[in-house]
């Protein structure tokens, strides 16, 4: 018998998660069994069986089109952040700004992410200063998923929702006692380490602490054109937060701290200081220091009707110190944040209300130079806003099979003046949840910020033009489509296909097309700018462990900078993407893989050289990027190596004119593609929970 136990032990260790005395989870394709062994001799004594969920689902019983993305799904790729975090999405795109500084842009509904309202835990954040960096500052695995909302979404949480909201869920202190640790590292000399815990004081409190460090220890200049490809980035963040779970009393709190230093530029002048015209290199040095705290408050007088009248308190604060060669921008900006909340259904469920009055202050103290002769004193600027509002939604739910939500809000601008915004959303599940519809129209807000929405133009020549009659951006966006899944061989095909019209009454434009020497912010004056997008997804479980999916999107945005309607430039058209994911052996191994296709579009307006020849092509081709990743799961842990962009697709000359960056004709904000050609990683993940 020992030997029989010795060799089944042998071959679990290889082959099958550990088993340990006690329960123990075994991880199967659309199942989970939890066996007990008091000891070895002994049969099984106890087994139950849970569904799986999928990694990216529809959120059916919302009013509104939300993809939820659980951790699981998060983990099919290395996401070191949240700008790493939507490499499996369809829907959204994330894209360098520029070639020098390593920012990221998201965009969704063809629009950039300036128009999407970031969340935190359903509370405003990374807004204004922190938007161009922001994607960077929140570590992968302190995410529990995230929520994608398309459209303008509910007015619970502002005005500035354009074309949707993403909100960040992250570990929460209340969950069960666990300890969680992760380590990175890529060929690029990158190197991060990641640590969360919380631990349970009583039967009402509980504290959790979340950490956070990476170090880019190389420059890598792939193309040898004597810049760094990606920025070397030292990060650490730290987040402490705490609840009490009472019977009629929530309350939750944290604090969160976040130092980076980001370095770029050129790196290499033949052992030299400077360059042959005597010049110094050109190096590109962002420091940022930021402060966050929260607090929820829930007094719940009725919870069978889900009765609560609820305080949320926030706040941040953002120092951030740019230089781009001899241009600089430095910014400090200050936000807090109230909303006092009461909600309430009626009817078990059939009727529901949510009010609630808000309060957002900005500030902003701003010091700048634009120009690169450091003879010139750097400008200075203070714009403050303070915006109260008020807000009223109603939810109609039959049972969860037609919803309808209808909301209004109104606020006010102490720089812009009133804004009235409705929103209305519907959605009727049909044939048992198999096949739902929905739409949704609303309006949306936004406070232009000329500099901390667009400085990474610094990192070029480009003389920058800001025009004095920027006003409030105003848009309206409508949308719909279809959901659902259907039995096809006996395994479930699931499908949607969506259709979202996005068009403005105001907007900040950023023209590159007019001057390509100069960046022209100015306002739209009217002139009807539109974004037009329709998407279809399907996935197919080819075979048990195998899962494919697939999806197309087409994206049409037009904008007129004044002599007529042209597509917008660095914006592709099409877009598709096909990944696989297997699981094998109970899911002892992961193995994913997606291939995106990302179809051409338009440059800006380029010019013509002394040779004669184009500073750019007026266009760029369709080009594929290819990511794929192998886990080993255990027990308690697992290891990853994985790889980005392994079609080694990149950007031949993503600066323009990189021998001179001194000069007139310096650009790296043309990027359209990948930098960096195919990159391999490798990590590994710890996770002990206290059942």
């Amino acid at each position: 018998m020992k030997q029989l136990v010795f060799l089944t032990f042998l071959f679990s260790t290889l082959f099958t998660p550990h088993i340990y005395g006690g329960n123990h989870e075994f991880l199967l394709k659309d199942s989970v069994v939890v066996d007990t062994f008091p000891e070895w001799e002994e049969l099984l004594d106890e087994v139950v069986v849970m569904q799986r969920q999928k990694g990216v689902r529809k959120v059916r019983g919302s009013a509104t089109n939300t993809d939820m993305i659980s951790a699981a799904e998060l983990k099919k790729a290395a996401c070191c952040n949240l700008g790493e975090s939507f490499t499996t999405s369809a829907s959204v795109d994330v894209n360098y700004s520029d070639a020098a500084t390593g920012a990221k842009q998201i965009k969704l509904l063809g629009l950039s992410g300036t128009y999407v309202q970031m969340l935190t835990e359903n509370i405003p954040n990374l807004r204004g200063a922190a938007a161009l960096y922001g994607l960077g500052y929140i570590p992968g695995p302190w995410m529990q998923s995230i929520q994608v909302s398309k459209g303008a979404s509910s007015v619970k949480n502002g005005y500035e929702s354009v074309t949707g909201q993403i909100n960040v869920e992250f570990l929460k202190p209340q969950t069960e006692p666990s300890v969680l640790a992760n380590a990175y590292v890529d060929i690029f000399g990158k190197a991060e380490l990641n640590f969360a815990g919380n631990i349970h004081l009583g039967e009402r409190w509980s504290t959790g602490l979340l950490l956070h460090g990476e170090n880019g220890f190389a420059s890598h200049d792939e193309n040898n054109d004597g810049f760094m490809d990606l920025p070397r980035i030292k990060q650490f963040t730290g987040m402490n937060r705490w609840a009490y779970m009472g019977d009629s009393y929530v309350f939750q709190a944290g604090v969160k701290f976040l130092a980076e230093n980001r370095r770029s530029g050129q790196h290499s002048h033949n052992g030299h200081s400077e360059d042959m015209d005597g010049h110094e290199p050109y190096k590109i040095d962002i420091d940022t220091r930021r402060w966050e705290f929260f607090t929820k408050n829930a007094y719940i007088y009725d919870k069978d009707n889900d009765g609560n009248l609820a305080l949320i308190f926030s706040g941040s604060f953002h120092n951030e110190d740019a230089t781009y060669g001899h241009k600089l921008y430095n910014v400090d900006q200050d936000n807090l944040y109230a909303s006092l909340m009461f909600e309430r259904k009626w009817h078990d469920g059939l009727h529901g209300l949510s009010t609630g009055l808000s309060l957002n202050y900005d500030r902003y103290n701003q010091h700048f130079r634009l120009e690169n002769d450091i003879s010139i004193s750097p400008a200075h600027d203070i714009e403050s806003e303070w915006v109260p509002g008020a807000y009223a939604q109603y939810t109609f739910s039959m049972n969860s099979a037609l919803i309808l939500m209808g909301g209004v809000r109104l606020d006010h601008s102490s720089l812009y003046g009133t804004m009235f915004t409705p929103r209305i959303h519907a959605k009727w599940n049909l044939l048992d949840g198999a096949l739902s519809i929905h739409g949704t129209a609303g309006k949306g807000y936004r406070s232009p910020h000329a500099l901390a929405d667009n400085h990474f133009y610094l990192a070029s020549s480009r003389q920058i033009i800001m025009g004095s009659d920027l006003r409030q951006e105003e848009a309206m966006n409508y949308g719909g489509g279809v959901a659902g899944f259907h039995d096809l061989f006996d395994r479930s095909l699931n499908y949607s296909a969506e259709f979202y019209y996005t068009t403005f009454k105001h907007q900040m434009l950023v023209d590159l097309d007019f001057d390509p020497h100069a960046v022209i912010i100015k306002d739209s004056q009217n002139h009807p700018n539109f974004s037009r997008t329709f998407q279809i997804e399907l996935s197919y479980p080819i075979i048990t462990d195998l899962e494919f999916s697939a999806a197309y999107r087409f994206t049409d945005v037009k904008v007129d900078y004044g002599q007529g309607l042209v597509r917008k430039p660095l914006t592709s058209k099409n877009k598709g993407l096909f990944s696989l994911s297997w699981t094998p052996m109970m899911g002892l191994w992961q193995v994913d893989a997606t291939l995106v296709i990302n179809g051409g579009g338009r440059m800006p307006t380029p010019y013509t050289k002394s040779d004669g020849e184009l500073s750019w092509q007026p266009t760029y081709k369709a080009f594929p990027q290819l990511n794929a990743q192998v886990t080993r799961n255990f027990r308690h842990w697992a290891v990853y190596v994985g790889g980005e962009n392994l079609t080694g697709y990149r950007q031949k000359t993503p600066i323009i004119d990189a021998a001179n960056p001194w000069g007139d004709s310096f650009d790296a904000t043309m990027v359209y593609a990948p930098i960096h050609g195919a990159m391999v990683y490798a990590g590994f993940r710890y996770n002990f929970t206290q059942y």
